[in-house]
């Protein structure tokens, strides 16, 4: 029985990628939206994702990149953290799709008998369940626009039924309210030193012999896309000329909007969906900055997820809003914490270096060189970030060197220590599953005045930061530790749980931690205020 058609008049925009994974399609959603934003329109973005983790946050960090946390407490794909900067909107879990989600939904259908007997097939029951999964968040949040993201390559097993359902969405909502944009790759050979169109005709051609028909394609490229290369596509790939899109490698994302928009991908926009787009002038103005920056910063990051880079990379984009808003340049160095085993390692690793972030992580490993780090920064009056993990440390290295606990420790790397000073949280001692299982989401802590950090967060009494953690500052301690001038200047409502840490002004230039992960919030327009203090500190 044919679905009944919408006649709600809502806008879906789809994006998909082809040739290789890795090229941006997030970014290049997040630009899109961003675009439309202008406008007024509510916005609202579904990242569907293939692998059959019900989401990434049992994911090794090195393999898959960040877990981004929302407000809610889900963790979601990195894509997430591009969409709330670029949309200005605070995500929600059941926005972000995974094959694990689906297949779990409808075991539990089928379980209850939902079906009555039918066969449960992967069309139409699996792709039907995408579609109301699609149509449900669009209604709930009232969209006026949902942007949906599809991970992986076409071509890709995983993520077919994915396709398909966005295929059929054409027919249910009619042709004036979609839009197919398709991101792909336009290498440079070394040997000919000429845009290459083929992996792209390819590309396109696996999309359509799937029954879709891009309206716009994104040529990721080193290069813009000359005229040739752009009508070379459109003939080959039946798409208008001024479809073609070039998604140019920048040096800092924030620039896509505008190139984007240079590119004539706002008249295309008009065309299909009826809808104004533009970049806003308070972003044209901060992504002006960043080619306009007086002073330069280096910047150590010092974790263990050196290798890959998106590891952290809302420490790197919060690090880039502070670039702009304070025109200075900053120079990361990654820190592999497992090389330092000593002071006189730390001050070979940080010559050079104005100021310091220790990230949040897990486990044992790398813990003992970032505590000899946090030790040099705070001996050496080196402006530091401790987050999550950095801030348990930096308290773990505070109590051993200051307070005279020489074996003070966090039972996550030692469970026998005497002097316990960060200890696991006592509700998740009887926790047994990885997944979904920590202190997850946003959560209140009242600030103390007179601190540094409750200057840096507009002297409000109550601040709202995510969490990603099972461990804690001891209560235990509190004292001892504060008797010693360790300020807890943000404490949760109960007066239990420390969430923010600092040393005085007249001891130190810039030596703060958080409990929370601040990085998630920072957007272009208003940076995490610890990263803005810290930056602040090393131009200082």
């Amino acid at each position: 029985m044919p679905r009944k058609k919408r006649n709600d008049n809502k806008k879906f925009i789809v994006v998909t990628g082809g040739v290789l994974s890795g090229l941006g399609k997030g970014v290049a959603a997040a630009t899109i939206g961003n675009l439309i934003t202008k406008a007024g329109l509510r916005v609202i973005p579904i990242k569907c994702d293939g692998y059959l983790n019900v989401d990434p946050g049992t994911m090794n960090p090195v393999e898959h990149g960040e877990v981004f946390v929302l407000d809610d407490g889900g963790e979601v794909d990195m894509d997430f953290g591009h969409y709330e900067r670029f949309l200005g909107i605070n995500c929600k879990f059941n926005w972000n799709l995974t094959m694990g989600k689906v297949y779990e939904a409808l075991r539990v259908k089928e379980r209850r008998g939902d079906y009555l007997g039918k066969t449960v097939q992967l069309i139409p029951h699996v792709t039907d369940h995408i579609k109301e999964w699609f149509y449900k968040v669009a209604d709930d949040e009232k969209a006026d626009v949902v942007l949906i993201e599809v991970g992986g390559t076409v071509g890709d097993i995983e993520n077919e039924l994915y396709i398909e359902a966005c295929r059929q969405l054409k027919r249910e909502v009619g042709e004036c309210n979609i839009l197919y944009v398709h991101l792909t790759y336009i290498p440079i050979p070394t040997n000919v030193h000429e845009q290459k169109s083929k992996p792209t005709q390819q590309s396109v051609a696996l999309l359509r012999e799937r029954g879709i028909d891009p309206d716009i394609i994104i040529g990721r490229c080193s290069e813009y896309l000359d005229a040739h290369i752009k009508k070379k596509i459109s003939t080959f790939c039946d798409v208008e000329e001024n479809g073609v899109i070039s998604g140019i490698d920048v040096d800092c994302v924030y620039k896509m909007p505008v190139i984007f928009s240079d590119e004539g991908i706002n008249s295309i926009i008009k065309e299909k969906l009826c809808i104004d787009s533009g970049v806003s002038p308070e972003w044209k103005k901060l992504v002006d900055n960043l080619d306009k920056l007086e002073k330069t910063v280096n910047i150590a990051i010092c974790g263990k997820y050196t290798k890959l880079e998106d590891s952290y990379a809302s420490i790197l984009e919060a690090l880039k809003h502070c670039s702009a808003n304070l025109k200075t340049k900053i120079c990361v160095k990654m820190i592999d914490t497992e090389k330092v085993g000593s002071q006189a390692d730390a001050k070979k690793l940080l010559e050079g270096i104005d100021g310091v972030i220790v990230p949040g992580g897990f486990g044992s490993r790398g813990i003992e060189g970032k505590i000899q780090i946090v030790q040099y920064c705070r001996e050496k009056n080196i402006p530091f970030l401790g987050i999550c993990l950095g801030l348990q440390l930096a308290t773990v290295e505070f109590a051993r060197n200051v307070c005279g606990l020489k074996d003070a420790n966090t039972t996550e790397v030692d469970e026998k220590t005497k002097n316990p000073v960060i200890d696991i949280m006592p509700e998740q001692k009887e926790v047994k599953d990885k997944g979904a299982t920590m202190r997850l989401g946003a959560y209140p802590a009242i600030m103390k005045p007179g601190t540094i950090i409750w200057a840096l967060y507009s002297k409000q009494k109550e601040v709202s930061e995510r969490h990603r953690h099972r461990y804690e500052v001891n209560p235990e301690y509190h004292e001892v530790l504060q008797k010693h001038g360790l300020v807890f200047s943000g404490m949760s409502p109960d007066g239990k749980l420390v969430e923010f840490i600092e040393l005085p002004k007249e001891k130190h230039k810039y030596f703060v931690g958080t409990q929370a992960h601040p990085e998630l919030k920072s957007k272009l327009e208003k940076p995490g205020p610890l990263f803005y203090g810290l930056v602040k500190a090393c131009v200082e």
